[in-house]
């Protein structure tokens, strides 16, 4: 039995060590450092364990706590949306191992039922249906703001960590050049986030990591089902649509992947944009500050853990790309003024 397998045991007898395994299956992406596994008891009942080495114990558990009490607030049509954890005494049940230096941690869900998938290219009738179930499912977490968890996690914190590996360490980070570029883009990304009052826009649930392999719709076309929450926080609406940018581009879903930012600027993107303006109003502000969104997650989830979030082969091809492209990308094939003005958003004058 692998290490992985004997962390799941160990976790689900804290659970409930009555309810016998009969056998465990991996059902892992295989591009991530996390593992997804199938657990079937005797009983022939099943649930799903994900097991975790990546972030800390402590944002994991606050993490889960807070994705469960949306699931358990949100109201129809996204009252079932969500993948249910399993809780003990009220509370959601996590497992942190630790042993010697290995430190993982585990939570159980109940399986979520699977609908259809989009297609892998999406067609301009799914892109329209996609931005209004997202400006719905937005609204609708925007209605549970203030009924959630506190979190420990903020953007600010996060640059702020990695600006002092940076300090501390630059060579873990490659070249002298390569740690000046991750300065100069912390310190660019703070400024920015002042220039467009991000610290004025409303903290919503967001999941970040959307793809046409974590959820699922109905034959109308509404979203049934999400899992697969590794990148989960609480933060502005914005840090999603980078992301939404990539489910409906051009290229559509591959198995082998990048991160260029120019799927921002596609006719596509701003076909979704459209729809979902309609539904849940964007102002010109949250629209420029998509670029720092995008930097943000060039920095934190592919510089900063990539190592510890990818398998090793992806997290090597993504870190050089991000320096050698993403990054000076940025500034340079990003224009928020084209959206601005494809969705005919009117700015007050400055007074002065």
């Amino acid at each position: 039995m692998t290490e992985a397998l004997k962390i799941i045991h160990k976790a689900w007898e804290g659970y409930d060590a009555t309810k016998k395994i009969a056998h465990i299956e991996e059902i892992s992406a295989m591009v991530s450092t996390n593992h997804v596994y199938r657990i079937t008891f005797e009983d022939e009942d099943i649930v799903i364990a994900k097991l975790s080495y990546f972030g800390k114990y402590e944002h994991f558990k606050e993490d889960h706590r807070i994705i469960h009490t949306l699931s358990n607030n949100l109201l129809y049509p996204f009252e079932n949306l969500l993948a249910k954890s399993l809780l003990k005494n009220n509370r959601v049940y996590t497992y942190h191992y630790r042993y010697k230096k290995k430190d993982a941690w585990v939570v159980f869900y109940n399986p979520v039922r699977v609908l259809q998938r989009m297609p892998k290219r999406l067609d301009d009738k799914l892109i329209r249906k996609f931005g209004q179930q997202i400006g719905r499912f937005h609204k609708a977490c925007s209605k549970l703001r203030n009924n959630l968890p506190k979190s420990s996690k903020t953007l600010r914190t996060d640059i702020y960590t990695l600006m002092e590996r940076v300090e501390a360490d630059e060579k873990q980070f490659g070249t002298r050049a390569q740690a000046d570029m991750i300065k100069y883009h912390c310190e660019l990304f703070l400024k920015n986030r002042l220039k467009t009052n991000a610290a004025s826009f409303e903290t919503i649930p967001v999941f970040i990591d959307w793809n046409i392999g974590n959820f699922s719709v109905t034959d109308k076309l509404e979203l049934y089902s999400r899992w697969d929450y590794d990148w989960f926080r609480m933060s502005s609406r914005m840090m999603d649509f980078y992301f939404f940018s990539r489910v409906v581009s051009d290229a559509g879903d591959r198995t082998v992947f990048s991160y260029y930012i120019n799927t921002m600027m596609e006719d596509r993107f701003i076909l979704f944009l459209e729809e979902y303006h309609k539904v849940n109003p964007l102002t010109a502000d949250e629209l420029r500050f998509l670029k720092e969104g995008y930097r943000f997650f060039v920095l934190n989830y592919v510089i900063k853990d990539g190592s510890y979030f990818f398998s090793e082969q992806y997290a090597k091809k993504l870190q050089a790309e991000a320096y050698e492209i993403y990054l000076p990308s940025v500034d340079r094939d990003f224009d928020a003024e084209k959206l601005i003005k494809a969705l005919k958003i009117k700015e007050e004058p400055v007074k002065k």
